[in-house]
C-alpha cells in the first residue's frame, strides 16, 4: 500500500510539474484584459503592415453599398464573449465627396480609415454603457501602442438607433471623439429649422452663452437636400382617393379608379396587346450648396428660405424597379406570351391532330379537374401549359369554322385583303388565307355576273338559253362561260390598231363593217380572228405573210408557298410539271385563235425567242411600227433550236393537241372552288406542331415589328441591340420555317434561349421609351441614364436560361448643367390638395411646393493649429487649418440622427 501510495504522489508531483511547464504565465499579462489588448495590437500590426494592397490580395471583401471601400474582419476573444474586429479601408488616395457613395461613419464624421469592433450577438450591438467604454478604451491603447491614427467605433444602444461612440489618436495629447445618435420620432420642432440646427452645434462650444444668436461664429456650413417625385403607386393612390371621394355619394361600384386617368404607355405600339409598368418608379434630385460661412442664426433663417436653384449642384438620381434587373420570375410583355408559345410547340409533336389538346382522351386534361388542395408550383406549371395548349386548340379549331363559314356564304375575309397577290415572305397559313381571299374574291364575281346574265332577259325561255350557255363549260367553272362575254366585247378586236389600244369600242367580234378595216385586201382568216391583243411589230406568220398577232393570256395562276415547292419537286422528277403544262396549253390556244394559221414555229418565235434561230439578223428586235403594207423580206430565214426540234419534243406534243381557243372561252387556270376547298381541307387537317411552328414565327416577328416602332430617341446601343434580336430571330427561327424541326430537336431549346434574349431586349426597350418621353426636351439625360444602365444590365444578358441573381443594384447618379433644371424641375408638379393634406410641410427650401425627403448638413468648427494649444509636438505634418468641431445632421421632420466629433485634451 505504502510502494503505491508514493507512486501515487511521485505521478501526482509529475503531473503538476508538466501542468506548470505546459501553461507558463508569462507575468507582463497579468490579466485577460492585457491578453485582449494585445491580440487587438497583434492584429492592427498585421494590417498596418500589410497594407491596402496586400489585404486585397488576401481576400478583403468589397462593400456593395459602396464603389472603393474593402474591409477585412478578425475575431478576438475576451473571456467567455467573442468579439468582431473590422477595418474598413480604401484603395484610393483621393477623399470622397459626400455626392460619392459612402460608408455611414465616412458620412457621419468625416474618416476614411477606420475601425468598429462590436459582440458576435443579435443585435450586434453593446447594449452595456460600461462594456462599450471599456472596450473602446482597450481598442485606444492597442491603437496608440502601434503608433496608428486609426479612429476606432463601438456600436451602442438599440440597433434601430444607429448609435455609434468613438475615440482617434491624433498623434499629440489632443484626442478626437465621436458620438452619434438618432431621434426616431417626436423630433423638437426647433430641430425641423436650420436655425435650431445650428444653435445645437453652437450649444457644443458655447457652453455659458444663453442667446446665441447675438454672438458671431464662424461656422462652416454644407448643405445637401434630396427631393423625390412621387412614384407611380402613390400617384395612382392619390387618383383614386379623389375619385372616391367625388363620387362618394355615387352608386358606382367600389374599387373602381379614375376612368379618365391615362397610362403612361397608352400611346405606345405594345398598347393593343398589354399595359406595361412604368419601368422607372421616381427620381430622386440631390442639390447641393458649396461650403458656406455663416456667423449667425438669422442668417441660418434666411438660408432655409432659399430656392434650391440657387444650389451649385444639381443631381440626378433614378430609382428603377428591382424587376427591371433581373428575369427571375417577372416576365413581361410579349415575352412571357413566346415563353408558353415555345412550351406549347414542344408538347405539340405528342399529338397528331388539333382535336386532342381539347379530347376527353387527352391525358393532360386530368390536370383541369378542380381539386381543394393546391397543388405544388411543379404541377400548377404543368397545369397552365395544358390550359394554354387546350386554349390554341379550341381558339383555331373555332376560326376554323368561321373560316369555312365566309367560303360557303362567299363574304370577304376579314383584314385580308383580295387584291390579288400573295406575300410569300408570310406564313404558310397566311398565304393560304390570301389565297383563300382571292378565290372568295373570284367566286363572287362568278355569282354575281351568273345573276346579271339572268337577269338581262325578260322571259324564262331567255333565262334558261343563258343557263345552257353557262353550262357548256363544266361544272368546275360553272358560270365563267357568262364573263367571257363581257371579256370578248372587252378585248377582242379584228386588225385594228384602235383596237389593240382599246381606244374604241367593237360592238361585235363578228363584224365586217368597212369602217372596222383599214384597208380591202384582208384575208378571210382575220374575220375569225379571236382574242388578239394587236400586231407584233412586224413579224409575219411563216406560211400565211400576215402579221403575227399577240394573244390575251390567262394571267400565271396565283401558288403559296409549298406550292411553288411542289412544282420544283415535279420539275426535278419529271421534267415538267402539270401546272406547267397546264399554262402552257393555254397559251398555245389562245395564239392559235389570235393567229389562225398559225405554226408552232410562229409560236416559239413569238413565246420563247431564244429557241429561234436566224440565219441572218433578221431582226435586232421587235418593231414599234404596227403600220401594215411595210416592205419586210418574207418569210423568215432561221430554224428551231435543238432542243425544240427534237423528236417528240414536250411543247410540239402540246401544240398539237391544244384546241384553238381565246383566253374568254377557256378553262380557267385557277379553279376557285377547287383551290378554296383545297385550303379549307388544309387548315382542317394540320397538325398541332405544324400550326404551332408558324404561330412561333409569326408570334416573334411581329412582336419584334411592334416593338421595333417604338419612339426612344437617338439611343445607339438600342439601335443595336433591335438589330442583334432580328438577326438572332431569323438564325434561330430558320428551321421552323423550313420544317426541319422535330421532338428530339436542339431548336427548342435555343428557341427558349431566344425567348430570354426578347425578353432582355423588351426590357431594355420600355425603359428607353419610358425616359425618352421624360426628357424629350433635353437628350441627354435619357442616353446618358440609359447608357449607364445599359453597361450595368449587359453581363446579365449572356447569361441564358438560367435566372439573375444580382446583388448589387443599379446607383447612378448624374450631374445637371443649368439649361437643364428647369426640365427636371417641371418633374416636381405641384402637389393635389390630398396630396398636400397628407404630407405635413415643416421644412423650409420648397421646390414647387415639395419639401426635401432628405436633409443632410455638416457643421464644421475650424481653428488655427499654429497659434493655439492644438499645435502638434509630433513629427507628424498636419494642416494649419484644424477641424475641432464637426456635426452631421441626416433627417426630415419626423426623423433626425445627430453624429458630432470633438477634439478634446486628453
Amino acid at each position: 500500500m505504502a510502494s503505491s501510495s508514493k507512486a501515487n504522489l511521485a505521478e501526482q508531483d509529475e503531473g503538476e510539474e508538466a501542468e506548470e511547464i505546459e501553461h507558463f504565465n508569462d507575468f507582463t499579462l497579468a490579466s485577460s484584459w492585457e491578453r485582449f489588448i494585445s491580440e487587438i495590437e497583434a492584429t492592427c500590426r498585421q494590417w498596418l503592415a500589410d497594407g491596402p494592397k496586400r489585404l486585397l490580395e488576401k481576400g478583403a471583401v468589397h462593400l456593395d453599398s459602396s464603389d472603393n471601400i474593402y474591409k477585412v474582419k478578425s475575431e478576438l476573444k475576451n473571456a467567455a464573449k467573442i468579439y468582431s474586429m473590422e477595418y474598413y479601408f480604401e484603395i484610393s488616395g483621393k477623399i470622397a465627396d459626400w455626392n460619392c457613395t459612402l460608408h455611414d461613419l465616412q458620412l457621419c464624421f468625416g474618416v476614411k480609415e477606420f475601425l468598429v469592433i462590436s459582440p458576435q450577438s443579435a443585435s450586434g450591438v453593446v447594449l452595456d454603457a460600461p462594456e462599450a467604454t471599456k472596450l473602446l478604451s482597450a481598442v485606444s491603447i492597442a491603437l496608440a501602442n502601434c503608433s496608428s491614427l486609426w479612429p476606432a467605433f463601438v456600436p451602442v444602444h438599440d440597433p434601430s438607433r444607429k448609435a455609434f461612440i468613438g475615440i482617434q489618436n491624433m498623434g499629440t495629447i489632443f484626442t478626437r471623439r465621436f458620438e452619434a445618435d438618432r431621434i426616431g420620432s417626436q423630433v423638437p420642432i426647433k430641430f425641423m429649422h436650420l436655425e435650431g440646427l445650428y444653435e445645437l452645434f453652437v450649444s457644443k462650444f458655447a457652453y455659458c452663452m444663453s442667446d446665441h444668436s447675438m454672438h458671431l461664429f464662424r461656422v462652416h456650413l454644407l448643405m445637401k437636400l434630396t427631393y423625390q417625385t412621387l412614384s407611380n403607386d402613390e400617384d395612382n393612390y392619390d387618383d383614386i382617393q379623389e375619385a372616391d371621394t367625388e363620387n362618394a355619394e355615387s352608386e358606382t361600384s367600389p374599387g373602381c379608379g379614375n376612368p379618365n386617368r391615362k397610362h403612361w404607355d397608352d400611346d405606345c405600339p405594345w398598347n393593343e396587346w398589354y399595359s406595361a409598368e412604368d419601368p422607372v418608379m421616381r427620381f430622386d434630385l440631390v442639390v447641393t450648396w458649396s461650403e458656406k460661412v455663416v456667423e449667425s442664426s438669422l442668417e441660418m433663417a434666411e438660408m432655409e428660405n432659399a430656392s434650391p436653384h440657387e444650389a451649385e449642384k444639381w443631381i440626378l438620381a433614378p430609382n428603377l424597379y428591382p424587376n427591371l434587373d433581373s428575369s427571375k420570375g417577372d416576365r413581361i410583355g410579349f415575352a412571357s406570351q413566346l415563353h408558353l408559345l415555345v412550351n406549347a410547340l414542344e408538347m405539340s409533336f405528342e399529338a397528331p391532330f388539333i382535336e386532342d389538346f381539347v379530347s376527353v382522351e387527352n391525358p393532360g386534361s386530368d390536370n383541369l379537374e378542380s381539386t381543394m388542395v393546391i397543388p405544388p408550383p411543379t404541377v400548377l406549371d404543368r397545369v397552365l401549359k395544358d390550359l394554354f395548349l387546350e386554349a390554341i386548340a379550341v381558339l383555331w379549331i373555332e376560326f376554323v369554322q368561321e373560316i369555312r363559314w365566309h367560303w360557303e356564304e362567299s363574304q370577304p375575309l376579314p383584314k385580308i385583303p383580295a387584291n390579288g397577290s400573295i406575300d410569300l415572305a408570310t406564313c404558310l397559313i397566311n398565304q393560304k388565307l390570301q389565297m383563300l381571299a382571292i378565290c372568295i374574291g373570284k367566286k363572287r364575281e362568278l355569282n354575281e355576273e351568273f345573276e346579271d346574265c339572268i337577269g338581262t332577259k325578260d322571259d324564262a325561255s331567255a333565262n334558261m338559253e343563258k343557263m345552257q350557255e353557262v353550262n357548256k363549260v363544266g361544272d368546275e367553272s360553272s358560270s365563267f362561260h357568262a364573263r367571257s362575254q363581257a371579256f370578248d366585247e372587252k378585248r377582242d378586236s379584228l386588225l385594228t390598231p384602235e383596237g389593240f389600244n382599246g381606244s374604241k369600242t367593237v360592238e361585235s367580234k363578228f363584224s365586217a363593217n368597212a369602217q372596222d378595216v383599214h384597208s380591202s385586201d384582208k384575208s378571210t382568216l382575220d374575220s375569225i380572228r379571236r382574242g388578239s391583243a394587236g400586231p407584233v411589230g412586224s413579224m409575219k406568220l411563216l406560211k400565211l405573210c400576215q402579221s403575227l398577232h399577240a394573244p390575251f393570256t390567262q394571267s400565271a395562276p396565283l401558288m403559296t408557298e409549298d406550292m411553288h415547292e411542289e412544282r420544283l419537286r415535279a420539275i426535278e422528277t419529271f421534267g415538267f410539271s402539270f401546272l406547267e403544262r397546264e399554262t402552257l396549253s393555254s397559251d398555245m390556244s389562245a395564239f392559235k385563235a389570235a393567229n389562225p394559221g398559225a405554226v408552232f414555229e410562229d409560236f416559239i418565235r413569238w413565246y420563247s425567242p431564244r429557241d429561234w434561230e436566224n440565219d441572218e439578223s433578221e431582226a435586232k428586235g421587235p418593231s414599234t411600227d404596227l403600220t401594215e403594207g411595210m416592205n419586210v423580206d418574207w418569210p423568215p430565214q432561221g430554224r428551231l433550236s435543238r432542243r425544240m426540234s427534237e423528236s417528240g419534243n414536250f411543247w410540239r406534243k402540246i401544240w398539237d393537241e391544244a384546241p384553238i381557243l381565246p383566253a374568254s372561252e377557256q378553262k380557267p387556270l385557277l379553279d376557285p372552288n377547287r383551290e378554296g376547298e383545297k385550303i379549307l381541307h388544309y387548315l382542317e387537317t394540320m397538325q398541332p406542331h405544324q400550326l404551332l411552328e408558324q404561330m412561333v414565327c409569326s408570334a416573334f416577328r411581329a412582336s419584334a415589328d411592334t416593338l421595333n416602332q417604338t419612339n426612344y430617341g437617338s439611343l445607339k446601343e438600342m439601335d443595336t441591340k433591335m438589330d442583334q434580336l432580328y438577326l438572332t430571330m431569323a438564325s434561330t427561327l430558320r428551321p421552323l420555317q423550313v420544317n426541319l424541326l422535330s421532338n428530339t430537336s436542339d431548336t427548342i431549346e435555343d428557341l427558349q434561349r431566344l425567348c430570354v434574349v426578347f425578353e432582355h431586349v423588351e426590357k431594355l426597350l420600355i425603359l428607353a421609351a419610358s425616359l425618352h418621353r421624360r426628357f424629350r426636351q433635353v437628350p441627354r439625360i435619357s442616353e446618358a441614364i440609359f447608357s449607364n444602365y445599359y453597361n450595368f444590365y449587359l453581363p446579365t444578358m449572356g447569361i441564358g436560361l438560367a435566372d439573375v441573381d444580382t446583388q448589387k443594384e443599379f446607383d447612378m447618379k448624374l450631374q445637371l448643367s443649368q439649361n437643364e433644371r428647369q426640365v427636371v424641375s417641371n418633374m416636381f408638379t405641384p402637389p393635389t390638395a390630398n396630396q398636400s393634406w397628407r404630407k405635413v410641410l415643416s421644412m423650409g427650401n420648397h421646390l414647387n411646393g415639395h419639401e426635401p425627403i432628405l436633409r443632410e448638413i455638416i457643421f464644421s468648427m475650424h481653428d488655427n493649429a499654429s497659434d493655439n494649444h492644438y499645435a502638434s509636438s509630433s513629427h507628424r505634418d498636419y494642416q494649419q487649418d484644424t477641424e475641432t468641431y464637426r456635426m452631421y445632421t441626416c433627417g426630415t421632420s419626423n426623423d433626425l440622427r445627430v453624429a458630432l466629433s470633438i477634439i478634446s485634451y486628453d
